[in-house]
């Protein structure tokens, strides 16, 4: 490393040390200083309710999730509410020919029972999309001659926005996750064989919940809708046991958007940091953006000092994300570095093969897995926006069952070979298989060089800049 690398590294580092300080002394007057400044380990969150008796299923990939979306949509009883990033009238949840689109699809529902549709504004001026004037245009399509009731939500925090991606039916069956019901950017119908022929797909997941925990999802949509809307909904019936799982509904909701939260709420970063303190063996991370220091700091202190010979890192990224890519590999490069050569550390990305054609897959996703005790899924992406600024929702579980047959079912997808081959030790499976993948004409491939110089400093500058 040059004079200039060293030097650059350094300002990188004091940079993020700003950032980090910054964010504790935040959360610190918020009432919520333990979430960074305590090092509490665990697989739930003091700060959010803890509901038992849940029936969780992860889907993985929007060809699976988004057709079963849409059948609990159609069969609703008593209402339907949903609240997104942003939603296209004329998106269709279903590939199947004759399939109506989702304007089409609430509509006939609206008919029958109340839907009720919370979208983000968009920015206040048009430098990103959704722009509001597309957004307006969506939301009169959504009502025109139709029942459907659609509320733009411009409460946002300055450069921020409303990020979460949830559906609930008749406050029994709740979908959590990162799906948006639209094709802005790119597909959302990608399926576990990611077609080459398509428009480039992206890689996401959603979560179908039943059991009390469905409470808390509509509970929060309620609470946005309360003030934003200014209709009364009511309370939500906590629902009786309809399975095994111990879930917990964690939110990001940054302090003085709403009333009913007004100084914040941070479970979804008490979350990631109290299960990636408490990793023994495994941290499966699938994410759009891996930009969060806080984030990164444990896991580079889990490689320099890891808590047993088998342990392992293994990230799924997007070669090419939206914006900060620097940033991206700026915070690869540290955990690299920190790794030292011990392969502990896989970081892939995906891409499909059509021939002699190489497409790449968008990972979109916003999942993690640790030990195959504690799985997350949802909208937060692991940088500033999404832990400390948008508003997000995730679910969280503890059940062993329910996190290693997703982690399976995902490798099963990625690398290509049934469940049955790579049902073995972690770490064995990443070291004797996971690796050589990548070196062929497999779905995976080691993610590119890492950004050194200006790039690193990219992401501590832009966290300084936009997180008041």
């Amino acid at each position: 490393m040059g004079l200039f690398d060293t030097l650059d590294d350094r300002l990188g580092d004091q940079l993020e040390g700003v950032l980090c300080a910054h964010h504790d002394r935040r959360l610190t007057k918020l009432g919520w200083g333990e979430v960074l400044g305590d090092g509490a380990t665990g697989w739930f969150s003091p700060r959010a309710p803890i509901r038992h008796g849940n029936r969780v299923r992860v889907l993985l990939d929007g060809s699976e999730a988004l057709p079963i979306i849409a059948k609990a949509i159609e069969e609703a009883r008593s209402q339907v509410h949903i609240a997104s990033w942003h939603a296209n009238p004329d998106f269709k949840l279903s590939r199947e020919p004759g399939e109506p689109t989702f304007s089409e699809l609430l509509t006939t529902v609206a008919d029958r029972v109340p839907v009720r549709l919370l979208l983000w504004a968009g920015p206040p001026f048009p430098m990103f999309e959704p722009t509001r004037k597309r957004v307006l245009g969506n939301k009169k399509a959504f009502t025109e001659n139709s029942a459907v009731q659609c509320v733009l939500d411009a409460r946002e925090r300055s450069m921020h926005c409303h990020h979460e991606k949830i559906v609930v039916i008749d406050d029994e069956i709740a979908f959590v996750g990162g799906i948006d019901f639209t094709d802005l950017e790119g597909d959302r119908h990608d399926s576990h064989e990611h077609p080459a022929e398509r428009p480039i797909g992206w890689h996401d997941h959603s979560s179908r919940i039943e059991g009390p925990a469905v409470a808390d999802v509509a509970e929060h949509f309620r609470s946005r809708w309360t003030e934003v809307a200014g209709q009364e909904l009511p309370e939500p019936k906590v629902q009786t046991p309809a399975g095994t799982s111990s879930v917990q509904i964690t939110r990001t909701v940054p302090e003085r958007n709403y009333d009913f939260a007004p100084r914040g709420e941070f479970t979804i970063l008490d979350s990631y940091m109290r299960a990636l303190r408490s990793a023994e063996h495994l941290v499966y991370l699938e994410n759009q953006f891996l930009w969060s220091p806080e984030i990164t700091e444990i896991l580079i202190d889990k490689l320099k000092n890891p808590p047993s010979e088998d342990f392992r890192v293994v990230l799924v990224l997007p070669r090419k994300p939206s914006n900060g890519s620097d940033t991206t590999r700026g915070q690869l490069g540290r955990l690299i570095d920190a790794d030292g050569g011990n392969r502990r550390l896989v970081a892939s990305t995906i891409e499909t093969h059509d021939g002699e054609r190489t497409t790449q897959v968008y990972v979109h996703a916003k999942l993690g897995i640790v030990d195959d005790r504690w799985l997350t899924v949802g909208s937060a992406n692991l940088n500033e926006h999404s832990l400390f600024n948008d508003t997000e929702v995730n679910m969280v579980t503890d059940d062993p069952a329910v996190a290693r047959d997703t982690r399976l079912r995902l490798w099963s997808e990625h690398l290509q070979r049934p469940i049955r081959e790579i049902d073995g030790n972690p770490a064995e499976v990443v070291d004797h298989i996971w690796r050589p993948s990548m070196e062929g004409k497999g779905r995976l491939t080691e993610l590119p060089g890492v950004s050194r110089r200006a790039g690193r400093l990219q992401g501590p500058l832009r966290g300084l800049l936009v997180d008041g």
